[in-house]
């Protein structure tokens, strides 16, 4: 979003107004995405469902597969598909950061890297900083968190390596690379939701 929001202003500035207003488009399906996420958890928590995550979960893996039918056809309506697989795309993305951002309490995004970068350096700085004083209850005392630092490392890892896995899928399958994603998605999000399917069964009869 910071890319896209970036350009929206370049393209207004420029003259470029149907640009500006895709890109405007892409920031709105984003935030859509983010904001289905915080009613679905939302209203799973207030039932007491056990999968409080795994409907939007669920969600954003039959939107993988919506995306790889969708791709998968880029080529014969290519006017009409392009633009409704960005938009896709985005508020796919925006689903997932929610979900990840609501489960870690707004400690970890997955969709951007600038965040964890910037936790990664200041936690690296507060490693490397040395105390004159030896006792961890002086006033001062800088001590890094390192169960913080150990989770920016792995998820920045991770990104990295999802992002050459993405790649070299994409450049061997084509948009049905995304299949295995969503079916792993379904298979993460399923259990819980079968519990409360279950749960609800009962309840009705």
């Amino acid at each position: 979003m910071t890319g896209i929001i970036s350009a929206i202003a370049d393209d207004l500035a420029t003259g470029g107004l149907s640009l500006a207003l895709a890109g405007s488009a892409s920031l709105l399906a984003f935030a859509t995405g983010a904001a289905c996420t915080a009613v679905m958890v939302n209203w799973a928590k207030r039932r007491r469902m056990h999968g409080a995550y795994a409907l939007a979960l669920m969600t954003e893996a039959v939107l993988l597969l919506l995306f790889g039918v969708l791709g998968a056809n880029l080529t014969a309506f290519a006017h009409l598909m392009v633009p409704a697989t960005v938009l896709l795309l985005c508020f796919i993305m925006g689903l997932q950061n929610a979900i990840i951002t609501k489960i870690s309490q707004a400690e970890i995004r997955t969709t951007h890297m600038t965040g964890i970068v910037t936790d990664l350096g200041i936690e690296i700085g507060r490693l490397l900083y040395w105390n004159r004083a030896h006792d961890a209850n002086a006033i001062h005392f800088v001590r890094a968190n390192r169960d913080k630092l150990f989770i920016h490392v792995s998820v920045l890892s991770l990104f990295f390596l999802g992002g050459l896995a993405g790649a070299n899928g994409f450049k061997r399958f084509g948009f049905s690379a995304t299949i295995p994603i969503a079916c792993m998605l379904v298979l993460v999000a399923a259990p819980a939701l079968i519990v409360d399917l279950r749960r609800t069964l009962r309840l009705h009869r």
